[in-house]
């Protein structure tokens, strides 16, 4: 049977460190904070909503709430983004997404400052994931399963990858991330032809289609590490992966669950990366009363 790879141990550890870094940078005079901004109230929204809010207060990150109707104009969101961008104390914004039809996601997601994109939205954002250079953050779910593998003991040094997906929230910016950390990467995809086969080569398989149980016993061998990214709508109720789990649990080396996996990490992820853009500006601080 594989070993279960589940998302908060890890969440914790994570949990744990950012404490001791939120303390340090309140010992220097700065609060982190965090924005997170809603227009409407879908279901999942307030779900993420509620669990980042959570999982700031464990840290002291300080956040601030900006919710607008469902029916709220474009500019009226485009102004709450520059407020953000304008106020010092913000050092990070959450926009919950997707956002309703009427409005322009793209547009909105660009007028962010990257260096408070501290979930992947922006063009500079992935910049930073595909250069290594910049100011941006990688999508959290991205991120979350390259800390996943790192609390495993997993090193993608040398391993061959196969990502399944190729949306920029997921399977994108990960492949670039396993590469990153000398992994030799496969991106796949629902068209790939002999897909099962390609991923039968792979020792970290990463399911990020949207497609429930797309991932069966086919695809498996005894040495790989599987991580699930999806989260589909289960036919019993609730969500499920896109790995048929019960089938290849017993057939490979280790497994995240859905949910329970990589899920649970992205909070913690999130707050990871309010707190580096908080050092960020602390450090930019010390710079200038230095130059004073």
């Amino acid at each position: 049977m594989a070993e279960i790879m589940k998302g908060a141990p890890a969440a914790e550890t994570i949990t744990r460190a950012l404490i001791l870094r939120a303390e340090a940078l309140k010992r220097r005079g700065l609060e982190p904070c965090l924005a997170i901004l809603r227009v409407g109230e879908r279901p999942d929204d307030l779900a993420y909503e509620h669990s980042a809010v959570k999982r700031c207060e464990k840290i002291d990150i300080r956040t601030v709430l900006k919710a607008l109707p469902a029916d709220c104009g474009q500019e009226a969101l485009l102004a709450a983004i520059r407020q953000i961008n304008e106020d010092e104390r913000i050092h990070g914004c959450l926009m919950l997404r997707p956002l309703p039809p009427h409005l322009d996601e793209d547009a909105v997601c660009e007028a962010l400052k990257p260096g408070k994109d501290v979930d992947g939205m922006t063009a500079g954002s992935l910049k930073t994931v595909f250069t290594g250079r910049g100011e941006g953050f990688a999508p959290c779910s991205a991120q979350s399963c390259i800390e996943l593998l790192d609390h495993y003991g997993v090193d993608p040094a040398g391993k061959r990858a196969v990502v399944i997906g190729r949306s920029l929230v997921i399977g994108r910016p990960v492949s670039m991330m396993l590469e990153a950390r000398n992994a030799t990467v496969t991106m796949c995809h629902s068209g790939t032809r002999e897909l099962p086969a390609v991923c039968r080569e792979a020792e970290i398989l990463i399911a990020a289609a949207g497609q429930a149980g797309m991932v069966d016993a086919g695809f498996t061998n005894p040495r790989q590490i599987i991580l699930d990214v999806g989260v589909n709508a289960a036919p019993q109720g609730g969500i499920c992966g896109d790995v048929c789990f019960d089938r290849v649990a017993p057939l490979v080396r280790a497994v995240s669950p859905v949910p329970g996996g990589v899920g649970a990490l992205t909070a913690a992820v999130l707050c990871k990366h309010v707190i580096e853009a908080a050092e960020k500006a602390a450090g930019e601080k010390d710079a200038r009363s230095l130059e004073n």
